[in-house]
């Protein structure tokens, strides 16, 4: 079993509607949408979900307001501003305090001052995960709720289920659709992974941050090939980024020109190698040769 992960060095650069094309093209695969702060994959493949199950990656404090004696020891105490007197009153005051769970960083300091025993610390619902069923694999997904932390550990929960489905079904490939950027869910992504496919654009700023991405995966010791999104809308700005990922020791896997077809793909929830025969798909194609060739040679 190999796995492919598909990051960049910021959002919108393409990886999602590259992995969605790279199910239709390749067989016997499991996707993992590893973007658990803003999913989208779901979006092109149209999954229905067979499981779903809630994510607890910390813990919150909780004011038990019939045991607070309005002492304000938690509201000296808290760094992140999140607890207040606002909360309501009991026998033993007109006023109580309360936390903000939104504010709440979750470091249980409260909890471990307060000589009532007044404040609660337990676990807490962060967030979904979901295994679906799609026309091109099975795909585990997560939605990480609004302000929530602890990504990094929904990403390595996606990944292991992911895994384990293959397992289960005798799948050779795991196709992981990662953050964008270089922090914890992008790091959680890739980790032990056989192969990293780094999209960027023809921009300044995408060459900084493929210079970025490329230094993560080199740290981590990853294979790493890289392709570049509608490399037609500034040849000269293209040249130089491939260049320089040469001269970093990366491989190229191909160039995608711009094509109104990818949007217009998205819309009608398909990826563009199903919506059009030529064209952008022909450079998807080319890609996906040169990825399964990489993929081939990793390890061995």
């Amino acid at each position: 079993m190999k796995e492919l992960v598909v990051i960049s060095g910021k959002g919108g650069t393409g990886k999602t509607s590259l992995v969605a094309s790279f199910a239709a093209l390749a067989e016997k695969v499991v996707l993992a949408d590893c973007d658990v702060d803003a999913a989208d994959l779901h979006l092109v493949l149209d999954p229905k979900i067979v499981r779903r199950e809630n994510f607890s990656g910390g813990k919150r404090a909780r004011i038990n307001s019939d045991l607070c004696t309005a002492c304000g020891k938690c509201e000296e105490i808290c760094r992140f501003d999140a607890i207040s007197f606002d909360g309501p009153g009991n026998g033993n005051a007109d006023k109580t305090y309360c936390i903000d769970p939104i504010a709440c960083e979750g470091c249980g300091v409260c909890a471990w001052f307060c000589a009532d025993k007044a404040i609660e610390f337990g676990p807490v619902v962060n967030g979904e995960w979901f295994i679906s069923d799609t026309r091109r694999g099975p795909m585990v997904h997560a939605k990480l709720g609004v302000a929530e932390a602890n990504s990094g550990k929904l990403v390595s929960l996606v990944r292991a289920e992911a895994k384990k489905i293959a397992e289960d079904r005798k799948l050779d490939l795991v196709f992981i659709d990662g953050s964008p950027g270089i922090g914890c869910p992008v790091i959680a992504s890739i980790g032990g992974a056989d192969l990293v496919l780094v999209v960027t654009e023809p921009t300044l700023s995408g060459m900084h941050d493929m210079g970025r991405v490329a230094d993560l995966t080199r740290h981590f010791g990853i294979e790493t090939v890289l392709c570049i999104n509608k490399w037609d809308v500034n040849e000269d700005i293209t040249l130089q980024i491939e260049a320089r990922a040469i001269g970093r020791g990366l491989k190229l896997a191909g160039r995608i020109r711009y094509d109104r077809a990818v949007t217009e793909a998205q819309i009608k929830k398909l990826s563009v190698v199903e919506y059009v025969p030529n064209g952008v798909t022909n450079d998807i194609r080319d890609i996906w040769g040169n990825v399964r060739a990489a993929l081939d040679e990793a390890g061995e």
